[in-house]
C-alpha cells in the first residue's frame, strides 16, 4: 500500500489499514521504530472522553439568578 504525502506533512492512512487497527476519526496514532528500524503505525490509548468532560458536574446546583445579583449589588 502507498499513500502520498502533502505538502503540510499529512497522509492518508489507507481505509484497510483503519479498519485492521480499528481507527475511527479523533483517534491518536502512534508512530514507533522497532529494533530493525522500520516504523510501526498503532492506535494510541488517548483520553476517551473530551478534555473538558471531567469538570462537568463539578460546581453543583449553583445559586439562582436573584442570588447572584444579590451578591453582586452587596445585599
Amino acid at each position: 500500500m502507498q499513500s502520498t504525502m502533502t505538502v503540510k506533512g499529512q497522509v492518508t492512512i489507507p481505509k484497510s489499514v483503519r479498519d485492521l487497527l480499528g481507527l475511527q476519526p479523533g483517534n491518536l496514532v502512534a508512530f514507533e521504530r522497532n529494533a530493525q528500524g522500520e516504523i510501526v503505525v498503532r492506535k494510541a490509548a488517548g483520553p476517551t472522553e473530551s478534555r473538558f468532560a471531567r469538570f462537568r458536574g463539578h460546581a453543583g446546583p449553583g445559586m439562582t439568578t436573584d442570588e447572584v445579583m444579590a451578591l453582586t449589588r452587596g445585599e
